[in-house]
């Protein structure tokens, strides 16, 4: 062979090895990584990456995720503007909800519509609060927006991202259909209450979803443009100052219960997310001694949700917030998952708890007016990422909840059965 033949052979060698070991343009161009308060941006990233590679089990996850988010793109935008009535005072622009456990004495009359005195039935729903008010759209948002942000960052496909971007502007920075940025009327009761302390349960359960869609849709979604960044920033930050100040505020801090620990959860997330860190620092912190050693007892139960009827469902509820509270320590530097109290109660106790009746290997002892196994899924999956030998041996024996398990894609607690309250 002549010495030109046998140099092009090489040639030809070495351009295909080049094309073998050389980095696709999607690994040379890493995807960017969300500074979200509660999910964890880079394992966001590292699950993109490995979708791009083919991942057979993020696949099925993905279009699981998917149809969530292709159920969204015909419904909405919504408004707190729209209800039938206003909240009391008559701006449209305040949200109102109802409190879920009470129910009228009486049938309503011209003289009296609500048909007051209101009574308490805990546990028991009244179907009024569903109708009416912002409880049902507001969710609706906060749902929608965290679907359809994940949705875009896994796909690219710039239907969820626009979708999401209309929602959030119209319930959050449209002048003619925005939200006040303040729960004054939450969870009010007809004829005794114009809002309540405990309505901010309304968004603390669920608005730090809302928070981390808008960290992952700032990493570069079509059409969420400076103006909105910077307008839903000015509204994170007057929502947290009203949190902070107000005596709602203050009142749902003081609580020794689920409310307390999401009010924690909710405030955290809000300072992490509008960049004053130290607060959100110090709530994690706070929530060992404040939190943790009076809520959860030695053996991991959790004394005030057992009494509840819902025992199940308030269990794991409290253990939502607990551990997406300790998802915003990893930000700041606090560890949470390994704290122990005096009395050696933790969150990998207090979730050990669960697991006898989240893996179905026995009947849970405790009154529950509805329960569902998968409710506890989201927790023992935070447990098992942060260590916990159990929860780790548990997670193939737990029941997926309805939609399918996402938590490679968000991982991230959800409370996977309905919110009551």
């Amino acid at each position: 062979m002549s010495r030109r033949p046998r140099l092009s052979v090489l040639l030809v060698a070495a351009a295909t090895l080049t094309a073998l070991f050389a980095p696709s343009a999607s690994a040379r161009t890493a995807p960017a990584v969300p500074r979200t308060a509660v999910l964890d941006g880079t394992r966001l990233q590292q699950a993109k990456l490995r979708l791009d590679r083919g991942d057979p089990q993020l696949r099925r996850a993905l279009k699981q995720l998917t149809a969530r988010a292709d159920n969204w793109l015909d419904q909405g935008p919504w408004t707190v503007v729209d209800k039938p009535k206003p909240a009391p005072g008559g701006d449209v622009h305040e949200y109102l909800s109802q409190a879920p456990y009470w129910w009228p004495t009486t049938t309503p009359t011209a003289d009296n519509p609500w048909g007051c005195p209101y009574v308490q039935r805990d546990g028991q729903r009244n179907p009024e609060v569903d109708t009416g008010t912002d409880r049902q759209d507001v969710e609706k948002v906060f749902d929608s927006t965290y679907d359809l942000a994940l949705a875009w960052y896994y796909t690219g496909d710039q239907r969820y991202a626009h979708k999401a971007d209309q929602v959030l502007r119209t319930w959050f920075l449209d002048p003619a259909t925005k939200m006040n940025p303040d729960l004054d009327h939450a969870q009010f009761i007809p004829c005794k209450y114009d809002g309540r302390a405990i309505g901010i349960i309304d968004f603390s359960q669920s608005y730090t979803s809302v928070v981390d869609a808008l960290a992952i849709l700032g990493t570069g979604a079509p059409g969420w443009t400076r103006n909105d960044r910077t307008g839903m920033a000015r509204w994170n930050a007057d929502f947290l100052g009203w949190l902070k100040n107000s005596a709602f505020g203050k009142e749902e801090g003081a609580a020794a219960n689920n409310h307390g620990t999401f009010y924690d959860m909710e405030l955290a997330a809000l300072a992490y997310a509008t960049g004053d860190t130290a607060l959100a620092r110090r709530t994690v912190l706070d929530a060992r001694a404040k939190r943790i050693d009076p809520q959860i007892a030695g053996d991991g139960s959790q004394p005030q949700e057992l009494a509840r009827t819902r025992s199940w469902h308030y269990s794991t509820f409290d253990l939502v917030a607990y551990t997406r509270l300790a998802g915003i320590g990893r930000h700041v530097g606090v560890n949470l998952w390994t704290y122990q109290g005096p009395d050696g109660q933790g969150l990998l106790k207090a979730v050990d708890y669960l697991l006898p009746a989240a893996t179905g290997a026995a009947a849970w002892p405790h009154p529950e007016l509805e329960f569902h196994r998968y409710a506890a899924s989201d927790v023992v999956h935070a447990a098992a990422d942060a260590g916990d030998a159990r929860a780790k041996a548990a997670v193939p024996k737990l029941e997926a909840p309805p939609g399918g398990d996402l938590w490679a894609l968000r991982p991230a607690a959800e409370q996977l059965d309905s919110i009551a309250g």
